[in-house]
């Protein structure tokens, strides 16, 4: 049962992190073809923003607790 909670973790943690790598990517596209439609890239700023606090979230749920 946990190891099933953490095997999801797992690979929505790098479905994440694969979205926010492609979205980087595309951003550097985006600045390189002009003209540079802002609007759209401020969208795909922040969404990388919120892929990266989902990100750490997920990274803080696969670390376990200790007690000091």
């Amino acid at each position: 049962m946990v190891s099933d909670h953490i095997a999801q973790l797992q690979e929505k943690l790098a479905e994440l992190k694969q979205e926010h790598s492609d979205l980087n990517t595309a951003i550097d596209r985006m600045m390189q073809t002009q003209p540079i439609d802002f609007l759209a890239m401020q969208r795909m700023k922040k969404r990388k923003l919120l892929l990266k606090d989902m990100i750490q979230k997920v990274e803080n749920e696969l670390i376990p607790d200790i007690i000091a």
